[in-house]
């Protein structure tokens, strides 16, 4: 396997953060703390996202990190992005979703493939009050994601629209979303083409789009899917890393609490061996997040660690908040405690961007050299 050559590197450890970011993180996690974490259960149940944490993501700038100033955002770098996912992840994992899918999927298109017209027209939108969402799954089309049915036709000056799209991220709270559908289906995935669509836009069976707003060009939309996607997957290892520590110190807190036989579980060794391999694995899952997210920042190919980060961590998520329930004992499988919705937040992490199964593709294709 091949080794990225250091040239004269200092030796800084991934978990090393400059000042700057130390700060970002730490004002992010009391926010987690202070304003997400009172509100994740009765939004659970509920299954609402709470408008008023999105206008704070706004004001705090969570939803345009990369972003330049000229429009109104961050002009941060990605792996902010990541740290805010991670720690709003740890607070509730459906908060970490939202800022995930604003800047990894659709600021990050909209940054790498819109044209200088676009760019003014919704970049200051998304870094001030709309939320993006990414509409390419369909029922008949999901890991085999080009077999999308979806049509665009061009008539006159618009594209119409017509299909069906599943589980869109953000879809209630968005405003804007990039959709994928296709111009020509005879021609394959070099039919897919990525457009800007607008909430506002009339139609529901069919709906009517400017040429205008093509996103990159026509029948290049594989390619911003499948570019948009593998960032993403950084994305979603944060959130998977933000769900196992969430639950790892609720475990970890409750085994020092909960006493049986006359001392608390945490002098038990077999929870001590328990709390030790999910603390051992969750930082193996942080370093491999971090260095994704380096190697985007710093421009080096990431694609097979983006892939090996989405899949371990959600391995590690699913294995940790199992975990941390068998901590809690009985009590850990109800509602009445907090780390059976960790668990449930922990399976998508496998399905989700890309099941565990494409991911083993992705990674044995690339180190076979294939």
């Amino acid at each position: 396997m091949p080794e990225t050559a250091l040239q004269s590197l200092p030796a800084i450890p991934l978990t090393s953060l400059s000042e700057d970011e130390i700060l970002f993180r730490e004002n992010v996690r009391q926010f987690a703390e202070e304003k997400v974490r009172p509100l994740a259960k009765e939004m659970d149940e509920k299954g609402v996202f709470d408008k008023s944490l999105i206008e704070q993501f706004f004001h705090l700038g969570l939803m345009g990190i990369e972003v330049p100033e000229q429009y109104g955002g961050a002009d941060g770098k990605f792996f902010e992005a990541i740290l805010a996912v991670e720690e709003l992840s740890r607070a509730d994992a459906s908060a970490g979703v939202v800022v995930d899918v604003q800047n990894t999927l659709v600021n990050n298109a909209l940054l790498r493939w819109a044209t200088p017209e676009q760019k003014k027209k919704y970049l200051p939108r998304m870094a001030s009050d709309t939320v993006g969402a990414y509409a390419l799954s369909e029922a008949g089309s999901g890991s085999d994601a080009f077999a999308l049915q979806t049509r665009a036709e061009l008539k006159g000056a618009d594209y119409v629209l017509s299909g069906r799209k599943l589980w869109i991220t953000n879809a209630k709270e968005a405003g804007i979303f990039v959709l994928f559908a296709t111009v020509d289906p005879a021609a394959g995935y070099k039919g897919i083409t990525a457009f800007i669509i607008e909430k506002e836009f009339p139609g529901l069976e069919e709906c009517r789009v400017p040429k205008s707003n093509v996103l990159g060009e026509v029948g290049k939309g594989y390619k911003i899917a499948i570019e948009t996607l593998n960032e993403g997957r950084i994305g979603i290892g944060a959130q998977m890393l933000g769900v196992a520590r969430g639950a790892w110190e609720y475990a970890a807190k409750y085994a020092q609490e909960r006493k049986q036989f006359g001392k608390s579980i945490s002098e038990f060794q077999g929870i001590q061996f328990q709390i030790a391999q999910m603390a051992t694995e969750i930082e193996a899952a942080r370093l491999m997040v971090y260095n994704a997210a380096r190697m985007k920042d710093g421009g080096a190919p990431f694609v097979k660690e983006a892939a090996m980060t989405k899949l371990f961590c959600s391995q590690v998520a699913e294995r940790v908040t199992s975990l941390a329930i068998e901590v809690y004992g009985g009590v850990g499988f109800t509602k009445d405690y907090p780390v059976e919705k960790y668990w449930r937040d922990a399976k998508i992490g496998k399905i989700y961007e890309g099941t565990s199964n494409m991911q083993l593709s992705t990674i044995a294709k690339l180190v076979m050299g294939k």
